[in-house]
């Protein structure tokens, strides 16, 4: 099967309205907005990548200007400048905080200008990465949980009074943590902490459940040789996180509400942790769909131009297998 590396994976009129940005033209985007309304777990996914293939033009910029009273254009507008931040900041941009402080102002606009809309915070949140000292006193709020360390934990407040378990917003957290300067930088086991923290509060329906997961591959990234990385997967402990994700967020949410990302971790998750049928299942919801993470990360030196995928295709090939000699064979015809 031809695997299909598209972000916006089963979010048909995301993808649509991808294709369209990407052209130069907005209109519909400004369309798809408008029918996500206050749905705030697509409002938040939807803006986030039509914001990654709007940055490196001014087609939201056209839109502004034309729709000067549109607050959909007046978001994409701060989360388009938020997108810019961060790639000047991943390349130490001379101009990255000029790029910074532009956002920053769009995004703090956007608050004023919806109150209720949680995505605006969600923007300010994504900016703290790139404060690594901590300069911001927003940033380096004292924490509710003793075992996390300082950060901007009144910005996801703010977020969670909005939307609550805002999948981004944590996300975005745990970028923060990453990025701190040492010493005062988060360590892994904070890092771990902090997603088996949010995961035990057992969000249902939420891919947050996901957390400990993504941290743990933090950990590959961080530390490459480790031959006994896939045996973690099969702990007890990790385990329990990753088939509570799978019964809690997969089996009661569908479609759009998924992202491929968290379906491409959870497929490689449960395979790795020996759970075949399971891994199955997931592997048949992706369907075509497929992500390059977490297998370009954590792939054990497989041969051929490509062993992140070279990965994946052998886990997908190994679940389905699994199932299919497991079938209960038809019996005999009286």
């Amino acid at each position: 099967m031809r695997l299909v590396y598209h972000p916006a994976g089963h979010d048909e009129d995301l993808g649509v309205a991808l294709v369209e940005l990407q052209a130069g033209r907005w209109r519909t985007a400004r369309e798809l907005l408008l029918a996500t309304s206050t749905h705030w777990v697509l409002r938040t996914s939807r803006t986030q990548l039509l914001a990654v293939a709007a940055a490196r033009s001014d087609v939201v910029g056209v839109w502004l200007d034309e729709e000067p009273g549109s607050y959909d254009a007046q978001l994409m507008g701060a989360r388009v400048a938020v997108e810019r931040a961060l790639r000047a900041h991943r390349q130490q941009h001379s101009q990255t905080l000029r790029f910074e402080s532009r956002a920053r102002r769009d995004a703090l606009l956007a608050t004023r200008r919806a109150p209720h809309d949680p995505v605006p915070w969600v923007c300010l949140l994504a900016l703290a990465q790139i404060d690594t000292r901590q300069s911001r006193r927003e940033h380096r709020m004292v924490p509710t949980e003793p075992m996390l360390p300082s950060g901007p934990w009144g910005l996801l407040y703010e977020v969670n009074r909005r939307d609550p378990y805002n999948r981004e917003a944590y996300h975005r957290v745990l970028q923060f943590m990453l990025a701190l300067e040492r010493p005062r930088g988060a360590s892994l086991a904070m890092v771990f902490d902090f997603g088996r923290f949010v995961a035990s509060q057992r969000p249902v329906g939420s891919p947050l459940l996901l957390l400990p997961a993504y941290a743990q591959v933090e950990q590959r990234r961080q530390v490459r040789a480790d031959p006994l990385w896939r045996r973690q997967w099969a702990q007890e402990s990790t385990l329990d996180y990753t088939l509570t994700a799978f019964h809690d967020w997969f089996h009661k949410t569908h479609g759009e509400q998924r992202s491929v990302a968290d379906l491409s971790l959870l497929a490689y998750a449960l395979w790795a942790g020996h759970q075949y049928r399971e891994a199955a299942e997931v592997f048949e919801a992706m369907g075509p769909y497929a992500a390059r993470e977490p297998w370009a990360s954590v792939h054990d030196g497989a041969a051929g131009p490509d062993p992140g995928e070279a990965l994946l295709l052998r886990a997908r090939a190994e679940s389905l297998s699994y199932v299919g000699t497991r079938r209960p064979q038809a019996g005999p015809h009286p």
